[in-house]
């Protein structure tokens, strides 16, 4: 087992457009969604122990340890190979919670495949996404690495590869809960399905938009102070709304501009996942060392 502390990024994500089909028996909602990531996130520093523990810091406000997705990812971990070994995590958190940035979610995929790596626990890519989906519907895109239309309740993942542009991200003062979004009596559910090559040449939209701008007038001034300088749009559930750009400079210039009661950054879409970038290197690393 690796003893030395090791850093993993957690991108963010984009939702380039969702829409709900349908509504399941349980309650889950059928969605078609576009997943990229971007080249900004959280951090995680991991150095596995040998007491078995988990041990996470700093505290985040607001979370009970219980409830806390990277313990809860690395105990599932643990039950699922009956590993021993334990870890102590440091999270350098930058994503916003609420915002939809799938920031929870990406940050316990990144404890699934650090973990799945530093314990030599061997388990599979679709076995991590697996249990990456008992921890919350977004996981298995973070495990994924690579972006992809996303189906069913977010599990049924196809690769592609839409245009990398550079995004201006802003999030109003306020906190969406996804069930917020997904409880609500209005919530647009019958969106028609459409082909793969029909999502990709049609017009991006959000259907959790129009909800999440009537009940949080933060999102919908947000959204209307993007659409000025681009073409732009709710993430997820939202809070947190993106405007598309061709260049950095174009974006920083917008960014530059932003109102004091917006808070964002411009980042790049990125089809390939920093993690398994992080990934491949600390193999290659390790593959060398043992070669010399």
């Amino acid at each position: 087992m690796m003893t030395e502390t090791t850093y993993w990024p957690a991108p963010a994500k984009l939702n380039l457009f969702l829409y709900i089909n349908g509504r399941q028996a349980n309650g889950y909602h059928e969605l078609q969604t576009l997943f990229q990531f971007l080249d900004h996130g959280d951090t995680l520093a991991i150095t596995p122990n040998h007491s078995g523990t988990i041990n996470l810091s700093p505290a985040i406000d607001g979370v009970d340890e219980k409830d806390n997705l990277i313990i809860k990812a690395a105990k599932a971990l643990q039950n699922h190979t009956g590993c021993s070994q334990g870890a102590d995590i440091h999270l350098e958190k930058h994503l916003p919670m609420g915002g939809g940035l799938g920031g929870g979610s990406s940050d316990a995929a990144t404890t699934l495949v650090a973990l799945n790596h530093l314990w030599q626990t061997q388990v599979s890519q679709t076995t991590l996404a697996n249990i990456g989906l008992g921890l919350g519907a977004d996981v298995p895109i973070f495990i994924h690495g690579h972006a992809a239309l996303a189906e069913g309740v977010g599990e049924k993942l196809t690769s592609v590869c839409p245009d990398e542009k550079y995004y201006l991200v802003v999030k109003p003062d306020v906190s969406i809960s996804t069930a917020a979004i997904f409880t609500h009596p209005d919530l647009q559910r019958s969106t028609p399905k459409r082909t793969v090559s029909e999502l990709m040449t049609q017009k991006h939209e959000n259907d959790c938009e129009k909800i999440a701008r009537k009940q949080f007038p933060e999102v919908d001034k947000a959204v209307s102070w993007l659409l000025e300088y681009a073409p732009s749009r709710m993430t997820g559930t939202g809070a947190c709304v993106f405007a598309e750009f061709d260049t950095a400079h174009d974006a920083q210039n917008t960014l530059d501009t932003m109102p004091n009661w917006l808070t964002g950054f411009v980042a790049r879409g990125l089809n390939r996942s920093p993690l398994l970038d992080a990934l491949q290197q600390l193999d290659a690393r390790q593959q060398h060392t043992v070669s010399q």
